[in-house]
């Protein structure tokens, strides 16, 4: 049995595996839709109450409008949205016994992972859709061409992707869902409002603008801007002036991170 586990898959083999893994989570997601509108209703909260409601008692340095320049910060929501309900699908997997049963089966030890990652980054495009249309409605408009237009967005498609990947490192490390129900709120809250997402650095306290400068997110969000013809914030040094390549640095250092601390944890697991 266990040189049945052994098995290395050609990349045809493995790419099966993967989709059927993929498959299993979207139809999950079909019978449970609160996923998805958990990933979706947060964003969608932020452009409704801070963009809508709020927009007159926020201003943006340099002037321009608040809800276009707000649509980044709450399409990176979608993303962080996410990391809780893969992690949560992941450690239930571990202690629900799927894993044992996975043990038995000559197959890639890695498409587990690659599945749900690839699920949860479709789950993610989805609300990406919802959240656009809705800002569309609300006020936010992309002044660029259509190909700068796209370029964004697949930039938050990769963001998506790697923040995944936080949440199968959060489900293999868990020892409780209860502990993924208490941080995976804060993922969704704390982190952009430590980042340009939804205020400018220089709105934010002195000793906090280095902090936000220097997030991720802020990088992700001002990258996006500027591509769409947004209002971006100036004067915060390299990742404000050069967010690509905080961009391209930052995303490909958690994605090794958290990519292969969690294959190796499952490769663990599994033996």
């Amino acid at each position: 049995m266990n040189a049945l586990v052994d098995v290395k898959p050609g990349l045809g083999a493995t790419l099966v595996e993967v989709l059927a893994v993929t498959g299993r989570r979207l139809r999950h997601l079909r019978r449970a839709p609160g996923r998805f509108i958990g990933v979706t209703l947060n964003p969608l909260v932020s452009m409704l109450v801070l963009g809508y409601l709020f927009q007159q008692s926020i201003s943006i340095p340099g002037g321009g409008s608040y809800q276009e320049y707000l649509f980044a910060g709450a399409a990176i929501q979608v993303g962080l949205a996410g990391v809780g309900p893969t992690a949560i699908a992941v450690a239930t997997d571990l202690k629900g016994g799927l894993i044992d049963r996975f043990r038995s089966l000559p197959i890639s030890r890695s498409s587990v992972l690659i599945g749900h990652t690839i699920a949860d980054l479709v789950v993610a495009v989805l609300g990406l859709a919802v959240v656009t249309g809705v800002g569309l409605v609300l006020g936010w408009r992309p002044h660029t061409d259509l190909l700068s237009t796209l370029a964004a967005f697949g930039v938050l498609v990769v963001f998506c992707y790697v923040v995944t990947w936080v949440g199968v490192l959060l489900g293999m490390s868990s020892k409780s869902l209860e502990t993924i129900d208490s941080i995976a709120p804060l993922v969704v809250v704390v982190f952009p409002f430590l980042s340009n997402a939804f205020l400018s650095e220089q709105n934010l306290p002195a000793w906090l603008a280095p902090v936000a400068a220097w997030n991720p997110i802020s990088a992700v969000a001002t990258a996006c801007r500027q591509l769409w013809g947004n209002p971006v914030t100036t004067g915060g040094g390299f990742p404000t002036d050069h967010p690509e390549v905080v961009v391209v640095v930052t995303l490909g250092l958690l994605f090794l991170l958290t990519s292969v601390v969690s294959l190796r944890r499952y490769a663990s697991t599994a033996n």
